[in-house]
């Protein structure tokens, strides 16, 4: 995109804090974190005026991708009176469906999600102080967008004049956030305005063992060296996610209330969830009782008049069980807890759960959370800016194995039965970088083979839960009964070639395969008969 490169007073350079700048980018709320690396607390950066208060920045633009004037930012669109207006030039929610292939049910807007999250980053760059020099920036992204959302904010950042770039998933930046000592083991809970991730971590250290050397999960192919900070290690050994957050149980709010007036919120929809938004927050405050009714008025240019939205606390924890919140906690609790236990990792062996994000301070969640993970504690950071000052504690020289979100296959001659089948190379839930490669025999299937084809698949229909969209409402789909299949993969085909001809039943090819810090299926290999090696390529991402 055509942004201003953010220029630096050559005079004031010497005088800058060196450090990290750590960007959460949020579907409400975006948090902007620098630490210089000192034994002093991360920083909170006030960016006038755009930030609403020192290092949050409201996630919203204004922007006709027509006109030459410059976009409006965050609190420059609160204090501008736009955030409650119906308009297409008004981006929010936009972090949902950043990287996401299938658009559509999204609402037509001047800009895709992917450049008004662009014209954020940048923006949020412009507006840095002069006193702090960026030498790396540490983002985050939520785990169930994987690799779209890393790929975008890669070409985001291409342009930023910064040496190091690295990226996090959000679940784990909350765990280095919750100041828990290193050997710990805890599930992080997300529920932000637009995803709910469950992540299950262990840091690495303590009982008297180092935490080990290792690099950072990064972009651009690059070690993060050098590093005269403590290293810490975090290792994901369970996680799941669903693109379900706060804004969708305000679109549920406004469903209960105005069951029968779908025009109305379809006129004045932004003020109506700006208002819910409200009514929600305020009845997660520890200071309201269960059966208090709480009022919000919603008032704009679109309505003829105010609309009061009421509701108790007791009705919105009814509203949100029906509509199948806790059916889905319990679903990404089970994915969790079963990776972890491939892990050789047990519920009974977690030192504590941590709630983040928005939706941390819903009673509903917090109790859900006490009564189903007991005896282990609930512990609750700040839950706006954790994500943001953990991801400053993933420091350079950490190594963060991921899981796989999804296995991949390869389609294989059994001999016995005289028939291709799948064999698993790397399934759901196992980590990478891999340690060791899987290593294959492949033999010929038919008289004088000249060739093997390789043919790559990835299950379907493993995920229990997802959030669709009916009507325009979020509504959560079971899929608890949908069979696993494997679907071949349309990649280019692969064709390693024999030389002699194979025979049938003969053992030809020796196959290693790995999975490289990027989430890359590399393959190496040798011919059995010949001895000769089989240069290592890349064959697919799996993530």
């Amino acid at each position: 995109m055509a942004e201003d490169q953010p220029l630096k007073d050559e005079q004031n350079l010497h005088l800058s804090l060196q450090g990290t700048l750590a960007i959460d980018l949020g579907s409400t709320n975006t948090v902007v974190a620098f630490h210089d690396g000192s034994a002093s607390p991360p920083q909170l950066l006030d960016l006038a005026p755009i930030s609403q208060r020192p290092g949050e920045v409201p996630s919203l633009i204004w922007s006709n991708a027509l006109s030459n004037h410059q976009p409006l930012v965050g609190r420059q669109v609160l204090d501008s009176g736009l955030s409650d207006g119906t308009s297409p030039e008004l981006h929010r929610d936009f972090k949902r469906w950043i990287g996401v292939l299938d658009k559509t049910d999204l609402p037509a807007h001047p800009l895709s999600p992917e450049q008004a999250g662009e014209i954020l980053l940048h923006q949020i760059w412009k507006r840095l102080p002069t006193t702090v020099s960026v030498k790396r920036l540490v983002l985050t992204a939520p785990v169930d967008q994987a690799l779209g959302y890393r790929q975008w904010l890669l070409q985001a950042c291409t342009i930023l004049p910064v040496d190091e770039v690295a990226l996090v998933d959000e679940p784990t930046a909350a765990a280095m956030g919750a100041g828990l000592p290193a050997g710990s083991k805890l599930l992080v809970v997300d529920l932000g305005g637009g995803t709910l991730d469950l992540s299950l971590v262990a840091l690495e250290g303590g009982e008297g063992r180092a935490a080990p050397l290792a690099q950072l999960l990064r972009f651009r192919g690059r070690d993060l060296k050098n590093s005269k900070q403590t290293l810490r290690s975090a290792r994901v050994l369970g996680k799941a996610g669903i693109a379900l957050g706060g804004r969708d149980l305000d679109h549920w709010i406004l469903d209960h209330l105005f069951p029968n007036d779908p025009d109305l919120i379809l006129r004045s929809q932004t003020s109506l969830l700006n208002a819910a938004e409200r009514l929600k927050c305020r009845l997660s405050s520890p200071d309201v009782g269960n059966e208090e009714t709480l009022s919000e008025l919603a008032s704009s240019i679109d309505l003829a008049q105010p609309i009061t939205l009421s509701l108790n606390r007791n009705q919105l924890h009814a509203l949100f069980e029906r509509r199948g919140l806790i059916k889905v906690l319990e679903g990404l609790l089970d994915r969790t807890l079963a990776s972890a236990r491939q892990q050789g990792c047990r519920p009974e062996d977690l030192n504590a759960v941590v709630a983040v994000g928005g939706g941390a301070h819903l009673p509903l969640v917090r109790q859900w959370l006490s009564e189903t993970m007991q005896p282990v504690p609930l512990l609750t950071p700040p839950p706006v800016q954790a994500v943001a000052t953990g991801a400053l504690n993933l420091t350079p020289g950490v190594r963060i194995r991921d899981l796989l979100q999804k296995g991949v296959y390869l389609r294989c001659w059994d001999r016995r039965s005289r028939a291709h089948h799948w064999h698993p190379l790397f399934l759901n839930g196992q980590p990478w970088p891999s340690l060791q490669p899987l290593v294959l025999n492949l033999s010929a299937s038919r008289s004088h083979q000249q060739d093997i084809e390789l043919v790559l698949g990835e299950p379907q229909g493993e995920r229990r839960h997802e959030v669709v969209f009916v009507g325009g409402l979020p509504t959560i789909r079971d899929n608890s009964n949908v069979p696993d299949t494997i679907q071949p993969l349309p990649s280019k085909t692969i064709r390693l070639q024999l030389n002699p001809v194979g025979q049938p039943g003969e053992d030809c090819l020796r196959l290693a395969f790995q999975l490289d810090d990027d989430a890359q299926l590399v393959m190496s290999g040798e011919d059995l008969r010949t001895g000769l090696a089989i240069e290592p390529c890349t064959l697919i991402t799996v993530q």
